[in-house]
């Protein structure tokens, strides 16, 4: 057997890898199976890499992978989980930026005035999505870091601009193909930048799990073009896994919030009100309160207890104590099982992975679709750091941004108790009527004090 052929053959069972990584991390049981998987399928790759006839500047690979493993090691283990879905955009804009440079390398390597049109079109498409990739990934950094504002930075004819700008690069693009020259893909670069930049600055933070995905597909796409310049059969497999799961989770993360692609991208959704204290005749609306010692002694007696977690959770890192709680809970014969709304937290899967940190049992976790169902025998719900998922505004109130997105029928529930730190309004920025309803108890204070008093509370009663 030639070495190309062993190599041909050890890529295609890294590829096998990838695909069984994915199949795994599709269910929370096998997650950290198919991580593994894939990191084998990865490890295996690039190892053969370096068997690859021809191989040149093996010090300078070498090199880069040393200044890869010193930056990327101590940011993946010493990330809080809060920041996980800052080093998910961060790093998928690596990707996507590093397929840009490829595809402008092979670029300048090239013979222009002989390259078939299909090569220019691998390489033009590399460049264009790459570019948008790493530009609107290092947006959605700042405004996740809180470099920038979180809601939609909007200006007058935005759309107009925005549309401009798209049409220039068509242009570019076309003018690439019937003349090519250093210069127009310079010039195609530094506008697919600016659009990466502008199409993601009026998305705000209601919309950033979607935007994170999206992206990750725009990765994905950027690297399997990048396999096609390059010859590599491997490059187009991962980046068409990629890029497609990214699609995929993109589409089921729109139907989630109940509305389509396009009107994430161009409504503006996500832009923050002030919480409004008075209804529509102007008077004054009250909310009722309760001590965590009252809500404890409520918790303690239910019969079913369901909790509904969101970004607060998180931000508190009140994952271990929230499950400290079920357990006593379970302990004194509560059945108590976990909600989870798709888009919870800032990324897909946020409150899954969260959890599982603690190490809440699977069994425990119940998407949206099994929960719902159950929302009405549940003695209490209690909502931790959760908002526009349980905001019953999505299903009664027309007008409101998020109608006709699917929620978390809280209100179902005999009592629902709201963990929060003050009355400020969600990702979405609106009021969530739920807060004013009369069998609605507020606990105010951080998530992790008042989930350690409950707990407290819970074992005296």
């Amino acid at each position: 057997m030639s070495r190309t052929t062993t190599i041909d053959l050890c890529y295609l069972i890294a590829a096998i890898g990838f695909i069984l990584a994915l199949k795994g991390l599709s269910s929370p049981k096998r997650a950290r199976a198919g991580n593994a998987v894939g990191a084998a399928g990865m490890a295996l790759a690039i190892v053969v890499t370096f068997f690859t006839p021809g191989l040149h500047h093996l010090a300078l690979i070498l090199i880069a992978m040393a200044v890869g493993v010193v930056v990327g090691v101590p940011s993946a283990r010493l990330v809080k989980m809060t920041a996980m879905p800052q080093m998910v955009a961060i790093f998928n804009g690596v990707g996507g930026g590093a397929a840009a440079l490829v595809s402008i390398t092979e670029f300048l390597r090239l013979d222009t005035s002989v390259t078939a049109t299909y090569k220019l079109v691998e390489i033009i498409f590399g460049v264009l999505v790459g570019a948008v990739s790493f530009a609107g990934s290092a947006v959605a950094f700042a405004k996740l870091q809180e470099l920038v504002t979180g809601r939609p930075i909007t200006y007058p004819a935005q759309q107009v601009v925005n549309a401009l700008v798209a049409v220039a690069i068509l242009g570019i693009a076309l003018a690439l193909l019937v003349s090519p020259s250093n210069g127009l893909l310079w010039i195609l670069l530094v506008l697919s930048l600016v659009l990466g930049v502008i199409v993601v600055l009026p998305i705000g933070g209601a919309d950033v799990p979607v935007l994170i995905s999206l992206l990750n597909s725009f990765t994905g796409l950027a690297v399997a073009a990048s396999g096609f310049t390059l010859g590599s059969n491997l490059l187009i497999v991962a980046g068409t896994l990629v890029g497609a799961s990214g699609i995929l989770l993109t589409r089921m993360m729109s139907q989630a919030m109940g509305r389509s692609l396009p009107n994430i991208l161009f409504s503006a959704f996500g832009a923050v009100v002030t919480a409004g204290a008075t209804g529509d005749d102007g008077a004054e609306r009250t909310v009722r309160t309760g001590t965590p010692e009252d809500v404890g002694v409520l918790l303690a007696y239910a019969r079913k207890v369901v909790i509904i977690p969101g970004y607060g959770l998180a931000v508190a890192q009140a994952q271990h104590t929230v499950r400290e709680l079920a357990d006593e809970l379970a302990s004194r014969g509560v059945e108590v099982f976990y909600a989870i709304h798709p888009v919870a937290g800032r990324m897909p899967g946020h409150m899954n992975v969260l959890l599982a940190e603690a190490n809440v049992p699977y069994d425990e976790l119940k998407e949206m679709d099994e929960a719902n169902p159950e929302m009405s025998t549940a003695d209490v719900a209690l909502v931790v750091g959760a908002n526009d998922t349980v905001n019953p505004a999505a299903h009664t109130t027309p007008g409101s941004p998020i109608y006709g997105m699917p929620i978390i029928n809280a209100d179902q529930a005999g009592t629902v108790v709201f963990l929060k730190r003050s009355m400020r309004p969600g990702f979405a920025g609106i009021d969530n009527e739920l807060l004013y309803d009369p069998k609605t108890v507020l606990v105010f204070g951080d998530a992790k004090d008042t989930l350690s008093k409950l707990v407290s509370a819970v074992t005296a009663a």
